[in-house]
């Protein structure tokens, strides 16, 4: 697989965990892309950890890892960022 590929997996993840977890984040579609790119990375490496599989492959169990990595570093860039 290529890096395109990741890319645009992060992509989607991205954007789905931000319909998941809308919010004044901020940052526009570059971050989304960055955010999920980085979320998916965190959700795989995790599932690796745990068993759940690899990295390698691209199926409904990876897009859901990627989800949830992704909503993770969403809500740990809303927290860095917020303003009180």
């Amino acid at each position: 697989m290529g890096i395109l590929t990741w890319i645009l997996f992060g992509l989607i993840a991205g954007a789905i965990a931000k319909m998941i977890m809308p919010g004044t984040q901020g940052g526009g579609w570059l971050m989304t892309i960055i955010l999920g790119i980085v979320g998916a990375f965190v959700g795989g490496f995790v599932g690796s950890l745990l068993g759940w599989g690899t990295a390698d492959s691209f199926n409904f169990k990876s897009m859901l890892l990627a989800v949830g990595g992704a909503l993770i570093v969403l809500w740990i860039y809303g927290m860095a960022t917020k303003k009180s």
